[in-house]
C-alpha cells in the first residue's frame, strides 16, 4: 500500500530499493498524531523511546518527508516550532511531547540548536513548490536569526555557545569557546536566507543576509583555518585554534567557506584512510585522533548517517559527484549490512555505525545509545541520498527542471514522483537499441541528462504523454 504513495525507485542492487521501501514502511509505522496538551498541529514522525521534539532532528527527517509525494508532510515538523517562537524570536531545541513546554538543560541553559532551518525551507521550496509559504515563515526566520545574533554573538563577529548545543556527542571538546561547526552551521543559514531574498525578489533581505554571510565566512577562513595542517578548527576563549580534528568542519564546505585550494585539502582527508577515509564514511573523528575507536564509542569513531550526508552535499559544492556517490553507496551497505546480519536474523537501522565492519557503534558514554530506528538519521541516507546521489537525481519544481547525473549509464530511475500534481517516471534501462531513457509525464518540464563518464549532457523539454531518447543519439 505504501509503495503507490510514495516514489518507486529502480536500482540495479535490489536491496538498495528493498530498504528504500522498507524505510517508506517504518515511518508510516512510526507517523503519529500530535496532541491538545502538546500543541502539535497535524501529524509527524516519532522515533522508538522519544519524550521531545527535536529540532534537529525534525530538519533531517524533513529531508526525505519532501520526497513522500505529499502523503506524509514534512511542514508540521517545522511550523510546531515557528509556532513556538517568544517574543524576543527564540526557538528553543526541544520541546516536551508531554506538554509542549520548552526543554532546558544546565548544560544548554538557552536551547540553542543548530540553525538548519533556512536551509531546509529553500530545499522545501525547490521540492515542493511553495513560493506563500517562503513568504509567510520569513519574518520568523528573521527573528529567530537575530535573537541568535543577539545572544550569541561575540564582539570579534565570531558565536559562542553551549558544546552541547552543536549535537556533537561524546567528542571531547574541553576549552571550546566558539565551535567552528555551529558557526559553519550559522554561515549555510544565512547564505540560504540570502538565496530565499532572491526567490522572493527581496533584494534588501537578500543583501543583508548576504553580508553576514560573508562577515561570517571571513572570520571563519581567517581564525579558524590552520595552514600547517590544512584544516578548520574550534577556537578556545582566547581565540587560540584547538588543534582537534571532527567531522563537524565539514559543514564548511556545505557553507562555501572553503576556496578551491582549501577545500582540495578536506577532500584529501576524507580520502585518507589514515584520517575520515574508513570503509564506512566518515567517521566523526578521523583515525589519527587519539579517541578514535575501531567499535565506535559513541561518536568517538562512530559513523554517524546525518554527518555523512552533510559531508556529501558539501563534496557536490565542489564538483565531487562522483566521489560522493562512491560514498553514499559505501555507507548505504553498511546499513544493510548491519540489517542483516546474516541470512536468519534482521537487524535494524541505527544512530550510528562501525567505520571498519558491519555493526553499529557502542558506548558507555551515552545514555541509551545508540538509538534504534531513529528514522530522522537513516532515512537520509535510504531515502535522500538513495535519489539524489545514488541515482543521481536533482529536481526543481519552480523551474520545472529535472537534472539527472550519472556517472556511467546504468539501469535505475524513479516512477511516480510527484512535481507539484504532475507524475513523472525517468527510467534507463538497456535494450536492443542500446541504452534507452523511457520518460513519462502528465505536463512539460525541462530534462538535462548528464553522463559524466562518456562526457554527455543535453537538455531537452519533456512534453506531456511517454517518450524515450536513445543515449547514442545525443
Amino acid at each position: 500500500m505504501i509503495k503507490d504513495m510514495v516514489p518507486f525507485v529502480h536500482f540495479y542492487d535490489q536491496d538498495f530499493v528493498d530498504m528504500y521501501d522498507r524505510s517508506w514502511v517504518w515511518i508510516d509505522e512510526l507517523w503519529k498524531q500530535g496532541t491538545e496538551a502538546n500543541g502539535m498541529n497535524g501529524s509527524y514522525l516519532s522515533y522508538p523511546g522519544q519524550t521531545t521534539f527535536n529540532q534537529y532532528l525534525s530538519c533531517f527527517s524533513s529531508l526525505f518527508l519532501v520526497y513522500s509525494n505529499q502523503n506524509n508532510s514534512p511542514f508540521p515538523m517545522l511550523d510546531y516550532f515557528y509556532q513556538k517562537q517568544e517574543a524576543n524570536g527564540a526557538i528553543r531545541g526541544e520541546y516536551s511531547i508531554e506538554d509542549g513546554k520548552p526543554v532546558f538543560t544546565a548544560a544548554n541553559p538557552e536551547g540553542i540548536f543548530p540553525p538548519l532551518f533556512a536551509y531546509v525551507e529553500h530545499g522545501f521550496y525547490h521540492k515542493i513548490g511553495n513560493k506563500k509559504r517562503l513568504k509567510e515563515i520569513v519574518p520568523v526566520l528573521e527573528r529567530y536569526f537575530s535573537w541568535i545574533q543577539a545572544t550569541f554573538q561575540k564582539p570579534n563577529g565570531l558565536y559562542s555557545v553551549p558544546i552541547e548545543a552543536c549535537q556533537s556527542g561524546n567528542i571531547p571538546r574541553d576549552h571550546v569557546y566558539y565551535p567552528l561547526d555551529f558557526n559553519a552551521q550559522l554561515a549555510v543559514n544565512a547564505l540560504y536566507m540570502s538565496a530565499i531574498g532572491d526567490i522572493l525578489n527581496d533584494k534588501e533581505l537578500s543583501f543583508r543576509y548576504k553580508r553576514i554571510y560573508f562577515s561570517l565566512k571571513t572570520r571563519i577562513n581567517s581564525m579558524m583555518w590552520d595552514p600547517d595542517t590544512n584544516f578548520y578548527y574550534d577556537l578556545d576563549i582566547k581565540e587560540n585554534r584547538i588543534n582537534t580534528k571532527y567531522i563537524g568542519a565539514y559543514w564548511t564546505m556545505l557553507a562555501e567557506i572553503p576556496n578551491d585550494e582549501r577545500a582540495a585539502y578536506l577532500i584529501e582527508y576524507l580520502k585518507d584512510p589514515k584520517e575520515f577515509g574508513t570503509d564506512n564514511p566518515f567517521p566523526s573523528v578521523p583515525v589519527s585522533s587519539p579517541v578514535f575507536s575501531e567499535e565506535g564509542n559513541g561518536y568517538c569513531g562512530g559513523v554517524v548517517p546525518i554527518n555523512t550526508y552533510m559531508v556529501i552535499k558539501g563534496l557536490e559544492k565542489f564538483n565531487e559527484f562522483i566521489f560522493a556517490r562512491e560514498c553514499a553507496i559505501r555507507h548505504m551497505y553498511f546499513l544493510l549490512d548491519t540489517l542483516h546480519p546474516d541470512a536468519e536474523t534482521i537487524g535494524d537501522v541505527w544512530e550510528a555505525y562501525l567505520p571498519n565492519k558491519e555493526g553499529f557503534s557502542k558506548t558507555d558514554e551515552i545514555p541509551d545509545f545508540p538509538r534504534r530506528r531513529l528514522m530522522p538519521y537513516a532515512g537520509v541516507v535510504t531515502i535522500t541520498l538513495m535519489i539524489e546521489n545514488i541515482i543521481g537525481l536533482n529536481i526543481s519544481l519552480p523551474r520545472k527542471t529535472v537534472d539527472w547525473v550519472m556517472p556511467s549509464l546504468e539501469a535505475m530511475g524513479i516512477e511516480n514522483l510527484s512535481l507539484k500534481r504532475n507524475m513523472i517516471t525517468i527510467l534507463s534501462n538497456k535494450t536492443d537499441r542500446g541504452w534507452e531513457i523511457r520518460l513519462e509525464s502528465e505536463k512539460l518540464y525541462y530534462f538535462t541528462i548528464e553522463i559524466l563518464g562518456e562526457k554527455k549532457k543535453k537538455t531537452l523539454p519533456i512534453p506531456s504523454g511517454k517518450c524515450s531518447m536513445l543515449i547514442d543519439k545525443l
